[in-house]
């Protein structure tokens, strides 16, 4: 009896150890992740990486992309144009991946899509508002899953129609892509598009620090405007609204924010955030409030996970790897250009309500939101402390977003092809 044990246990242990070697046999795909690990905005890189985590464990326990487990190649973008020039290069030709994502900085995210472009890899932006991204700086390899700047705005000028029409503005803004078309998109649709009515400053990036701040507050003070729109992202936006609670400019203006995270205001605080007025695509609180399915489970999940609540930017980099592994799935290859065909036009419902991807600059139109900061009270009350926004206004992504004829005269006034470029074969 015992030799039929101890063979028993032979067999089991050749058994195991045949079946992770097969495991550690199966072929892997890479997945080149760009990511602010460090910089301005770390805190939205770290619940990317969290976010996307979830997303492969997810993937691979489901038995991958077309038998194939995923792999993620990370490297840290710090925000900067030359470091993501030579980490997405990097990625690409010594890595091998297949395709890249991540990112919180537009600039980062159009020196990503460049590169890409040139090297025949696909590129999801996933926190990138810039309208530069998918407009005149677009490619064809590139896909960006989250808002513009144009939506979110959109839905800001509509409720600041209703209660702030003929007031006066002042913008601080971050001095890159991102920053100027954001500012272009808000003073266009609230009517702000004269300087010398509504003047502004801009602070540089990614450098900016407490005296650029200050200087900016106290212009913006100076000037006694009744809306204050800070341009300004990640911590640069925290620093800033502390500055401006310190110099008690949320007592004599409104603050507008109008691309907002949950990250950016824990940063900052729930009582200097309070009354604090942006625009979102995506919060944990939205699948509670339309009752999305996927969004709660997600939610759900990464809470347990992590002890926290997800932000848009990990909502992003999440549905950017499910709705890659569709398309490869649809394509029946990994191939780029069959990819890119499978994305365009397509629907796809993943965290809230039905989004496209648009087949003309490959933008994912969808529902966007304005919200206000809750009150700090309310705010600590919650869990995780995280309870930040009540949503206000909500428009469809058909509304929010830009029209192909103002999609291609942007592209025709920047010098640029007024569609993007072609696949091998068309």
């Amino acid at each position: 009896m015992s030799k039929i044990i101890g063979w028993v246990f032979v067999l089991c242990f050749l058994t195991l150890l045949a079946s992770a070697e097969a495991a550690s046999n199966q072929p892997m795909v890479k997945i080149g992740m760009n990511y602010p690990r460090t910089g301005p905005y770390f805190a939205e890189g770290l619940d990317q990486f969290r976010a996307a985590e979830m997303a492969v464990d997810e993937i691979n326990r489901g038995g991958g992309i077309l038998g194939k487990k995923i792999e993620i190649v990370w490297r840290d973008s710090q925000s900067k144009v030359d470091v993501t020039k030579k980490n997405v290069t990097e990625l690409i030709e010594k890595e091998g991946v297949g395709m890249v994502f991540g990112g919180s900085a537009s600039s980062v995210a159009v020196a990503a899509g460049e590169i890409a472009q040139q090297k025949g890899v696909l590129f999801f932006g996933t926190l990138t508002y810039s309208t530069d991204t998918t407009g005149k700086d677009g490619h064809r390899h590139t896909f960006r899953e989250c808002y513009d700047s144009w939506m979110g705005a959109k839905v800001l000028s509509r409720y600041m129609e209703k209660t702030f029409k003929g007031k006066k503005y002042f913008y601080i803004t971050a001095d890159y892509t991102w920053g100027w078309t954001t500012e272009d998109s808000m003073r266009i649709l609230t009517g702000t598009t004269d300087k010398t009515l509504h003047p502004g400053a801009m602070t540089p990036f990614p450098t900016a620090n407490h005296k650029d701040f200050k200087a900016a507050l106290e212009k913006a003070r100076d000037a006694g405007p009744e809306v204050l729109v800070l341009v300004l992202f990640g911590t640069d936006m925290s620093n800033a609204m502390n500055i401006a609670n310190q110099m008690g400019l949320k007592q004599k203006m409104q603050i507008v924010v109008p691309n907002i995270v949950d990250t950016m205001a824990e940063s900052a605080g729930p009582y200097v955030m309070e009354g604090v007025i942006g625009a979102l695509p995506w919060s944990w609180r939205i699948p509670y409030k339309y009752d999305f399915a996927k969004g709660k489970t997600f939610v759900g999940k990464f809470a347990e996970k992590y002890h926290r609540y997800p932000t848009t930017s990990g909502a992003s980099a999440y549905t950017i790897l499910h709705e890659y592994k569709d398309a490869v799935e649809r394509a029946k290859t990994f191939d780029a250009p069959a990819v890119i065909k499978a994305l365009e036009g397509h629907a796809y419902t993943s965290l809230k309500d039905r989004q496209v991807w648009r087949d003309f600059d490959h933008q994912s139109v969808q529902t966007v939101f304005a919200v206000k900061c809750k009150p700090a009270g309310e705010v600590l009350k919650d869990k995780y402390k995280q309870d930040y926004f009540e949503i206000i206004d909500a428009i469809s992504g058909e509304e929010a977003v830009i029209t192909k004829k103002d999609w291609k005269a942007h592209r025709t006034a920047a010098g640029k092809s007024a569609s993007l470029e072609k696949l091998p074969g068309e």
